[in-house]
């Protein structure tokens, strides 16, 4: 039986492209068979989308033959809906395995993988990894005696850093959302307003999408910290109104069909001070640096460099990287954990790279975050988005 797809988001054809990338890199690791449990990884490979991550699920992929979806029962149904493969190629292991102590779902897998013939060759797992456990490595072991493990981390992640048209033209949707996102914060915040009611704003423009192009849930809720606040990259929100005298930054992303564009931007109500316009001033001279190394040919130590060495002239230092990898993503996170901006990371530049350009500063009393996800173009870099860019200044 085929799959009941009624809206997937790529030809049959792509994905046999994406596979057969994954299989010479299967062959270039010297394994046989891989096991991927990462969802974005998973949905790469398949076109599989479900809220199901959490509980164990995977895409096992040999070296022959459609992708095999593997999760909980209850869960094939959805695979149905949304892979490519035919309905023999989807597996659903029944609802006692879930959250049991005294039995592990990669029980079930160790006798699919076993049914294949794939017991005993060089087996591939992402060993560090959100969705693999200690556990689960060790039913495996046990359940494939004759298995040789090989730890086959960002396998898969790494076929996916160029994207295709159709995966750019996900993303220049999420662009536009993202940037409607911007918009909507500019217009409607004001001092006094309760923090939440301002993220319900953020959420309601994002879902809505743009263009009549629609709104995914993003891998990361927005980061919305104010004042001493945001003096720290990764707190949310709260009911506290917003105040005059205080940054607000806001780390948001626009999504659709689960490819992500992140891009930040900074609010101060009243008279911004001194210290805060001389670190806008750095961060924006040092972006420009940044972004003329950001051509194809180059490497991710370039940009990064190049932004330091011009954010340390001017007085202000930055001791974590200034982006990183972007592209399809499921929660906790919207990066493609690959590449980073930051000294020693070799990597060359190719056309249809796409990043997330993040040259934040956390100060002692407040935080600066204005960010620019891009793509690598045949002749230097494009900007994803239009936001205005420097701190949005409201009286």
């Amino acid at each position: 039986m085929p799959s009941t797809r009624t809206s997937p988001s790529f030809a049959d054809s792509e994905y046999w492209d994406r596979i057969e990338k994954t299989r010479a890199a299967m062959e270039a690791a010297g394994v046989d068979t891989i096991i991927v449990s990462d969802p974005s990884n998973m949905a790469w490979l398949t076109g599989y989308d479900g809220w199901s991550f959490y509980v164990h699920q995977a895409v096992i992929l040999g070296m022959e033959g459609e992708p095999i979806w593997w999760g909980r029962g209850m869960d094939a149904a959805g695979a149905l809906r949304t892979v490519f493969m035919q309905e023999d190629n989807i597996f659903g292991y029944e609802d006692s395995y879930v959250q049991n102590p005294d039995k592990h779902p990669m029980e079930d897998l160790s006798r699919v993988i076993e049914g294949y013939g794939w017991d005993a060759g060089r087996v591939g797992v992402e060993m560090d990894n959100y969705y693999f456990s200690a556990a689960a490595y060790g039913s495996l072991i046990k359940g494939l005696p004759k298995a040789t493990f090989v730890d086959t981390t960002g396998l898969v992640n790494w076929q996916r850093a160029i994207k295709s048209p159709t995966e750019l033209t996900y993303m220049r949707r999420a662009a536009d959302i993202v940037q409607a996102m911007h918009a909507r914060i500019a217009e409607v915040a004001e001092p006094g307003m309760p923090k939440h009611h301002l993220v319900a704003e953020i959420y309601h423009t994002a879902i809505k999408g743009v263009g009549g192009h629609w709104g995914d849930y993003p891998a990361i809720v927005p980061m919305a910290p104010s004042g001493l606040d945001a003096t720290a990259p990764h707190l949310t929100w709260d009911d506290t109104p917003l105040r005059t005298g205080e940054t607000t930054f806001f780390e948001i992303a626009g999504v659709h069909r689960r490819y992500h564009c992140p891009q930040s931007r900074t609010l101060f109500f009243g008279t911004m001070p001194q210290k805060f316009i001389d670190a806008e001033h750095a961060v924006t001279e040092a972006t420009a640096a940044a972004l003329e190394q950001a051509k194809p040919g180059n490497r991710c130590e370039d940009v990064a460099n190049a932004f330091n060495q011009t954010l340390n002239k001017l007085g202000f230092v930055k001791d974590s990287r200034c982006g990183y990898a972007i592209g399809l993503s499921y929660p906790p996170d919207w990066g493609e954990r690959t590449m980073s901006f930051r000294a020693g990371d070799k990597t060359v530049l190719r056309p249809g790279m796409t990043f997330h350009f993040m040259p934040a500063l956390w100060l002692d009393d407040g935080g600066i975050e204005t960010t620019e996800p891009i793509v690598i173009t045949e002749t230097g870099h494009e900007l994803l988005c239009k936001t205005p860019s420097g701190i949005v200044i409201k009286s």
